[in-house]
């Protein structure tokens, strides 16, 4: 291959390109040719981005000859993310080509691209919803051999910009959740199918089985905007002491006088409870479950317990006892009261020997290898004598056999076809509130439920993996006789381009990729706390959520829109220059610097004020100056007065001085007051006699939506790291804003963002984390 070639060949590969595809692409001089300049214009911007260069190679391999010279001008949208999918660059090409001999209108041009439309995936889940019901009928009687293209097709088509994979996705999940998993049935070829008499009786069955908790998640979408409307309006589980009513809830002769006594206990209200294991920090997911769980309670007069799931010794700290406290008070919760698992060692044991006399558990020695996956070989030792397994118990607990070699093993199935899960396992480790008083202890299968039970849950609201140990929590509570709650179950909540595994986030953290549990790029709530989100912003997020069946991710761009419809009625405004320019008023008529009162809010000055000074030196953004000419910049330029906000005048540029390298050392200007004949077309934020600030501008960790997905990041997580994600910047603030600043206060600086005091803030040293920008489109994080 020519020297040239083999360039190419290594400068396609560079934007992610396979060699196999590179070589393929150099056998067409056009697409060659259109590459190569998008790429030129590309790295003008910094490296290229395997996604970004996705979309170089589509440019380049669809553009006409008569708009090729746009390449440079498409490239750049590309690389702004602002045409960031197939979809909207073709439609940018279809423009230009439609519009080959006019003027190019921005606007216009933005507006049929897309440009900075976001469709919400609640968006995308209510119109797939709407579609499905429509045909719900024919999809029941046909399953999985229903044809759901045509169906895709349609919600794109309402949804124009929605993400391809986002809607294949949201109709796979909405039909797992009608249809339940495939059966055999579903796997057979349709030729072989022998159709019964009544061949919708099936589906019938299935649909009734999979409407069981439809009626009380009632498939509410987005529409409540706080957790009071959501829980108040839109969601209608049982009353208390009604969990007969339940669909799949077991009734034994024993449950009505089991609940008459547990109505007795509890006078009929409401009981929830939030129990996070202790081994970790609360994530963006968990402000879900505090949401549900105690603002339902909230909602209906009733309870809610803070639970630690504290029954495994090894992993739990007091760091983490303590921080997941913090949160669920800093969402606005107060515990009813706080209880732990391990309160309730003693009587767990006692039950967990009930259930050996009855024949309803064992003492198994299978490996924890051994017991691993959905069909692992029965235990040798299931139908062991009581006597034996009562005994090997009791050694257990007395510390007389190994880590590993015994269990304690329940006989029941799980809906997933895992048969006897463990009761109780071995650790000689001390328990951080029992200390070495226990060496055996429970699982979460074996205590959750009878955790429950014994504080009188009446709504063990979980998300939507517990729904696999439904089963085993009903028999549990009905093999040992005790009031049972009802166990209801909804979808997590993930957020794209985060990973919230404890493992990993401790990984990242031992790398020194980030700082700390709270390190503000991640989405753990001590994270979004510090990073300056207010608490009410992430409990409408979650309100917004709603409650259904369906697992939601979605992009961090609704979080942060629910955190800016917050901060823009709370967070006072100050003015803030983050590249500062100096700037010298020639004709400044005062002697000395002047005060000037501003309101915090300029929409409802009533709400407060502050001073700020003026003075003939001040500092300006290096952006709201440009030296040269450019069409469409509205601030000042040397033929381009510009006005000063809060000052009432308009400066006119008069001279510039620059240092040895060409740097911009002072621009000279002239003032005139604003009047009817001296307008300016813009107005710029500025700060005179300035304190210094050090401000922490945040971008995305991870470069991918999912950094998990080996599909999407075949080197793992670590590997996708965006290293530019945090930049630190010497800002130039008022002195009024270093009088006020507290940690953790919030604040809009205007024209640029909304930021919030960080807590390594100390005396004579300023320090600020940017929260959000003021528009989506303006930065991402």
């Amino acid at each position: 291959m020519p020297a040239g070639n083999e360039n190419d060949v290594q400068l396609f590969q560079t934007i992610g390109l396979s060699e196999q595809k590179a070589k393929e692409t150099l056998k067409n001089a056009n697409v060659t040719k259109n590459l190569k300049l998008a790429i030129d214009e590309a790295v003008k911007h910094g490296p290229v981005s395997q996604d970004t260069g996705i979309l170089l190679y589509h440019l380049a391999s669809k553009i006409k000859n008569q708009v090729v010279d746009k390449i440079p001008f498409v490239t750049n949208y590309i690389v702004e993310k602002k045409l960031d999918t197939v979809q909207r660059i073709d439609a940018a090409l279809s423009y230009l080509l439609a519009n080959v001999n006019n003027t190019l209108n921005i606007a216009e041009f933005e507006e049929f691209c897309g440009v900075g439309v976001v469709v919400s995936p609640e968006q995308i889940e209510e119109e797939v919803e709407k579609i499905i019901k429509a045909h719900k009928n024919e999809i029941i009687e046909k399953r999985y051999r229903f044809n759901s293209g045509p169906l895709m097709q349609q919600v794109r088509n309402i949804l124009k910009w929605a993400d391809g994979k986002a809607v294949k996705n949201e109709f796979d999940i909405q039909l797992l959740y009608l249809l339940g998993p495939k059966t055999d049935t579903d796997l057979i070829p349709v030729s072989k199918i022998k159709q019964p008499k009544d061949k919708q009786t099936k589906a019938k069955k299935s649909e009734i089985v999979k409407e069981e908790q439809k009626e009380a998640l009632n498939g509410e979408k987005a529409e409540a905007q706080t957790i009071s409307e959501l829980v108040k309006n839109k969601i209608h589980f049982h009353k208390p002491g009604e969990n007969y009513k339940t669909e799949g809830y077991i009734v034994t002769p024993n449950t009505h006088r089991l609940l008459q006594e547990h109505l007795k206990a509890t006078g009929g209200k409401v009981i929830t409870r939030f129990p996070p294991e202790p081994n970790g920090i609360l994530h963006i997911g968990h402000a879900k479950a505090i949401n549900i769980n105690f603002g339902y309670a909230a909602a209906h007069d009733g309870i809610c317990y803070l639970r630690y799931d504290d029954t495994n010794p090894e992993k739990e700290e007091e760091k983490f006892f303590i921080g997941i406290r913090e949160m669920v008070e800093w969402l606005g919760y107060k515990p009813a009261a706080v209880t732990h698992s391990s309160d309730y060692f003693q009587q767990l044991y006692k039950w967990a020997v009930e259930l050996i006399e009855k024949g309803l558990a064992y003492v198994c020695h299978q490996s924890s290898e051994e017991m691993k996956g959905f069909n692992p070989p029965p235990s040798p030792w299931r139908n062991r004598p009581i006597a034996e397994s009562l005994d090997l118990f009791n050694d257990m607990k007395d510390g007389l056999l190994e880590e590993g070699e015994a269990t304690l093993r329940m006989k029941v199935t799980l809906e997933e076809g895992k048969q006897d899960p463990v009761a109780y396992r071995i650790k000689y480790s001390p328990h951080h509130r029992t200390g070495d008083q226990w060496c055996i202890y429970p699982t979460y299968d074996y205590t959750h439920c009878l955790c429950d039970s014994i504080e009188n849950v009446t709504h063990s609201l979980c998300t939507k993996e517990f729904q696999s140990r439904r089963s085993s929590y009903y028999w549990l509570c009905n093999a040992l006789d005790i009031y049972c709650p009802v166990q209801w179950e909804y979808g997590r909540l993930n957020v794209n381009y985060t990973v919230i595994s404890k493992r990993k986030i401790a990984k990242l953290i031992q790398e020194g990729i980030v700082s700390d549990w709270d390190d503000p790029r991640l989405f753990t709530l001590s994270a979004l706390r510090r990073r300056g989100f207010p608490p009410e912003a992430i409990n409408n997020f979650c309100a917004q959520m709603g409650v259904t069946g369906a697992q939601a991710t979605v992009d961090p761009a609704v979080l942060e829109a629910a955190v800016r419809d917050v901060l823009n009625l709370t967070a006072p405004r100050f003015m803030v220059v983050l590249k500062p320019i100096k700037l010298t008023i020639r004709n400044f008529p005062q002697e000395n610097a002047v005060k000037l009162t501003v309101p915090d809010f300029p929409n409802e000055p009533e709400r407060g004020h502050h001073e700020i000074t003026f003075d003939e030196i001040l500092y300006i953004e290096s952006s709201d100056f440009k030296e040269i000419e450019e069409k469409g910049f509205r601030r000042l330029t040397p033929k381009q007065p510009v006005g000063l906000k809060h000052a009432g005048i308009v400066v006119t540029f008069e001279n510039i001085e620059k240092d040895p390298s060409g740097n911009i050392t002072n621009i000279t200007v002239r003032q005139d007051p604003v009047s009817e004949n001296n307008k300016p077309k813009a107005f710029i934020h500025w700060v005179s006699h300035p304190v210094l600030a050090s401000v922490r501008l945040y971008e995305r960790l991870f470069k991918h939506k999912n950094p998990e997905d080996t599909n999407e990041v075949p080197n793992g997580f670590l590997s996708d790291i965006n290293r530019t994600s945090k930049k630190e910047v010497v800002a130039y603030t008022d002195n009024s804003l270093a009088k006020t600043a507290k940690v953790y206060d919030k604040f809009q600086f205007e024209r640029v963002g909304f930021f919030s005091v960080d807590p390594d803030i100390k005396p004579g040293k300023l320090v600020f984390n940017r929260t959000v920008t003021l528009k989506e489109d303006a930065g991402k994080m």
